[in-house]
């Protein structure tokens, strides 16, 4: 396949497993505040064994009350702060509740992925943990009552007890400001934007069709499509002298036993290769999972700000400007989409010997995706129809030179003025889409004349 990128790096199997586990670690709440209780105790033994000699310039930050009145400290900071942990989470459920009636049950992963949120509640892990490990250190030794007690320790309970009630202002806002649309959709297009800008090298081809001879790799687990990598595959592919397609694109779903990709050799007359090898081969480079990820996928973002307009429209939130305040920001993920090469990934050996193929969608692919449902949903405001027509022509104005993507943008510009006339009574409103489409045709025609000269 012409214009293919050449990789292949052993090391690939380290970086995806790698990947798997901070992706997990990224989307659970757990992990982090896991890890900041192991820190707390570890802390809090370094500094029960710190001695403060009299007269040391750090005397006065040790704790100057008995060992009773420390142990006292530890017990009301310990049940203290476990209730703000009940608060914490119980308003980071309202705030998940929120998002997924609101605007979209696929934006719950943001608010789980939120490093602020994962810090402050790890905080208030640490907290306890330090001061309900000190209640059986402080004022007790060989199991009898004693005097002596590391007052550093205490000190240091009383450090964080403070950092933590910071904390439940941070917290509360940033939570305050997280559920607000413009952070939604910003955070979004932030990841989204990410993904567009770190994609491989892809062709502006289409995916080839597999020979009649092409042997099919069953899938051997149900799931969304998270991650592919060409690379690892690539070795395998030269070894035997043969191509392989997956049958899915990245973020769409697969069915354990059915076809996950073709495996096939220039010619029918070649002897037919062993299964088994690729087997394992694409259980190692393709990642499936239970749910979509923006690792590779970028559609997933356009997906998210796509249902928050079309919930945005839908009779029970009848909010017009929040579908348009999504759409502005796909228009940025889109002009970011505009100026890439967009199709198959591919990997190739230099001598032609083996060829790794991952689909990708094309621009014009990503363009009816998204402008065919918030069309349908919002057809008879000419808001959101005016703000669709902005984002094709900024794309317009931006995209590389391809006659098929400026069509494409055409052909969005139409289906939109169509509906505008079926569903749109005010003749004054549909002269304003109809404007607006007549620039889009302005637009597409100055570029045509331009990459035609």
């Amino acid at each position: 396949m012409p214009g293919a990128v050449v990789r292949d790096d052993r090391r690939w199997p380290d970086m995806i497993r790698r990947e798997t586990i901070r992706e997990y670690a990224g989307g659970s709440l757990w992990v982090l505040p896991l890890l900041a209780a192991v820190a707390a105790l570890i802390a809090g033994s370094v500094l029960s064994q710190v001695e403060i000699a009299p007269g040391s310039p750090l005397e006065p930050l040790l704790f100057q009350g008995t060992a009773d009145d420390a142990r006292n400290l530890l017990a009301g900071i310990a049940g203290t702060v476990i209730t703000v942990i009940a608060l914490v989470l119980g308003l980071t459920v309202v705030a998940l509740q929120l998002s997924s009636t609101q605007f979209s049950p696929r934006l719950l992963r943001n608010f789980l992925r939120d490093r602020p949120n994962r810090i402050v509640l790890s905080l208030f892990v640490a907290t306890f943990t330090f001061a309900a490990a000190g209640l059986y250190t402080v004022g007790i030794s060989s199991g009898e009552r004693t005097d002596e007690y590391p007052r550093l320790a205490v000190s240091g309970a009383i450090v964080l007890l403070f950092v933590s009630l910071a904390a439940v202002v941070v917290f509360a806002d940033h939570l305050a400001h997280s559920i607000q649309i413009d952070a939604i959709t910003r955070t979004v297009e932030r990841r989204a934007l990410a993904v567009v800008k770190s994609a491989p090298g892809q062709v502006e081809e289409e995916t080839p069709d597999p020979p009649e001879w092409a042997l099919a790799i069953p899938s051997t687990r149900s799931g969304y499509l998270r991650t592919a990598h060409p690379e690892q595959l690539l070795p395998l592919a030269v070894e035997h002298g043969v191509t392989v397609c997956l049958r899915r694109r990245v973020g769409e779903h697969v069915v354990a036993g059915t076809t996950l990709a073709w495996v096939w050799r220039p010619s029918a007359a070649d002897p037919v290769p062993d299964p088994e090898p690729f087997r394992h081969g694409l259980e190692s480079a393709v990642g499936i999972g239970f749910e979509r990820t923006f690792e590779q996928d970028a559609a997933i973002g356009i997906r998210q700000l796509v249902d928050l307009s079309c919930k945005a429209l839908s009779p029970a939130i009848n909010d017009p400007y929040s579908a348009v305040q999504a759409i502005d920001h796909l228009t940025v993920i889109f002009c970011a989409l505009a100026v890439r090469p967009l199709g198959a990934d591919v990997a190739t050996d230099p001598a032609g010997h083996g060829a790794v193929i991952v689909p990708g969608r094309r621009f014009g692919e990503y363009l009816s995706i998204m402008c065919g449902l918030i069309r349908r949903y919002g057809a008879r405001e000419p808001t959101v129809l005016l703000a669709l027509l902005r984002l094709l022509a900024n794309c317009a104005e931006l995209v590389r030179p391809d006659p098929a993507r400026l069509t494409a943008i055409e052909q969005q510009a139409d289906l939109i003025l169509q509906d505008a006339v079926r569903e749109i009574a005010q003749p004054y409103d549909v002269a304003e889409v109809r404007a607006a489409v007549a620039a889009v045709h302005e637009t597409v025609g100055a570029r045509l004349v331009v990459d035609a000269g």
